[in-house]
């Protein structure tokens, strides 16, 4: 893996990087740039302490993690100002990251004995003498590599719940927001300051530290970020059968039915597909409207987006594009669309600045078109006219990413949510479902596999450990032996005859 070329202009120089405000270009910190030796150091540091901390128990670590959230809830200002700074989300916005951030790890400490509890189990027939029982086992450590558009809620996701589930954790954050996870990692320490160095690890630098990361010994990596850098963690743990877990990219869809609640449809797709700068893996990109109530949903979605405008200061609705790179992917996207046959509803090639995009929402543009295939991230929309249902739907699901999907109907809305391919589903909402710690989320596709948050993600990071023992022998019918006695299989035969044949 190596570093975008946007990552030219943080790289100070082989050893060092710095952390950038996207909205001024100020510099916020410096970061070492780690290499084989120093990621092998934090690993091997979170081996050496993985035993202490499943000896904690499901109680013990339970509590750090209440204490590692209260310290978050209690400096919330601090890093609501950090992330305002180093992702350019505003304030308000990135306060709802840090109140999402201490309700998935509350949902991790309070319910990881449950959701570790095995399954009861039972040897069956042929294996009467027998008792059995699974066990739900700490994989030891685990390396996350998190993204930058959530840089406080999307690592805790996945560190709050292996580190609920008895791993030690070593976290990889993106090259732009490793501010914010340095002030993370630190905390656990400052609530828990008797606990040793290696619980949890933070290790710095680009794509190559990563791909490090990844063939470092650690027993799984859980990945969040693009499908194009999923598919590179997939093939650099490849090497070293190091499972993963990749939360991909989306092109997440919304239907409208002609029963929508057009008003609510419009204002929430406005947030789903124009907050944190479209920046966002389960926001809204595209959306199929019914003819019918087409022009009724724009005139709403128009109303919704009149006061809207990105910027850095308090009364802004979104800030700047956190990633420089990404900004050229927008402006290609524009300028796909248009030459598709689309139509500009709002803004157009005028609206993507050197730091900051108006909203976009463009109209009708072909399917095909790159606008509509590939996922943009960032502040635009596509509205596409169906003839029904059924052709929204189809359309949905006609893309390679399934991550997120939303559909809005007054009577019909379980029935078209069960026709969507994706991950997670929403009804008459956009988005709910990353809110919720229980509620599991991951994708189909091109946008990954395996899940976060919920009994689902708390499974996967442990393995599952089966143990039978033999209660008592019984001589003379031994399945399990070189030479049986000669009337085992008639009376096997008998027995499973009355069992199997009627």
């Amino acid at each position: 893996m190596t570093p975008d070329m946007a990552g030219a202009d943080i790289r100070l120089s082989d050893d060092e990087f710095r952390s950038l405000d996207p909205a001024t270009g100020d510099e916020i910190d410096r970061f070492r740039i780690h290499d084989e030796r120093a990621v092998q150091t934090r690993v091997d540091r979170a081996r050496s302490t993985s035993a202490w901390w499943q000896h904690q128990g499901a109680t013990g670590r339970a509590e750090h993690l209440r204490r590692w959230r209260t310290w978050i809830w209690r400096h919330a200002d601090e890093v609501v100002d950090l992330l305002h700074r180093e992702n350019g989300k505003p304030r308000d916005d990135a306060f709802i990251e840090v109140v999402l951030t201490v309700e998935h790890m509350r949902w991790a400490e309070e319910n990881a004995a449950r959701a570790l509890t095995p399954p009861k189990s039972g040897p069956g027939l042929l294996f009467a003498n027998y008792t059995t029982s699974v066990e739900y086992v700490p994989l030891g450590v685990v390396g996350i590599i998190s993204p930058w558009n959530y840089p406080l809620y999307a690592p805790n996701s996945s560190v709050s719940f292996a580190l609920a589930a008895g791993n030690t954790v070593v976290l990889k954050p993106s090259e732009y927001t490793p501010a914010v996870a340095a002030w993370y990692v630190e905390g656990f320490y400052r609530a828990n300051p008797h606990a040793p160095l290696g619980i949890v690890g933070l290790t710095t630098g680009f794509g190559e530290t990563g791909a490090l990361l990844c063939n470092s010994g650690v027993d799984k990596i859980g990945f969040t970020g693009s499908t194009r850098t999923g598919k590179k963690i997939m093939e650099q743990c490849a090497r070293t059968l190091t499972p993963v877990l990749l939360e991909c990219g989306g092109k997440d869809p919304v239907v409208v039915a002609e029963d929508a609640d057009l008003r609510a449809a419009a204002r929430a797709i406005a947030w789903g597909a124009f907050s944190n700068a479209g920046q966002t893996c389960v926001g809204v990109e595209r959306v199929y409207v019914v003819g019918g109530v087409r022009d009724k949903f724009l005139t709403e979605l128009r109303r919704q987006l009149e006061q809207v405008r990105p910027g850095s200061g308090d009364d802004a609705t979104y800030g700047p594009m956190t990633m420089p790179a990404q900004i050229e992917v927008v402006r290609r996207h524009i300028d796909a669309a248009v030459k598709d046959g689309g139509q500009l509803l709002l803004g157009g090639p005028e609206s993507v600045g050197e730091r900051y995009i108006e909203p976009v929402v463009i109209l009708d543009t072909a399917e095909e078109s790159d606008a509509v295939r590939e996922e943009t991230f960032g502040p635009t929309v596509t509205v596409r006219t169906v003839s029904d249902v059924d052709a929204a739907v189809k359309l949905a699901n006609a893309s390679d990413f399934a991550l997120g999907a939303s559909v809005f109907s007054r009577r019909r809305g379980v029935e078209i949510a069960e026709q969507l391919r994706a991950g997670q589903v929403s009804i008459n909402s956009v988005v709910a479902f990353a809110g919720m710690g229980a509620v599991p989320m991951g994708g189909v596709g091109e946008s990954g596999f395996g899940r976060v948050h919920g009994i689902d993600g708390m499974r996967e990071f442990v393995r599952t450990r089966s143990v039978v023992r033999q209660r008592f022998s019984l001589p003379g019918f031994e399945l399990i032996a070189l030479r049986r006695k000669a009337h085992v299989l008639p009376i096997l035969r008998r027995v499973l005859g009355l069992r199997h044949g009627r």
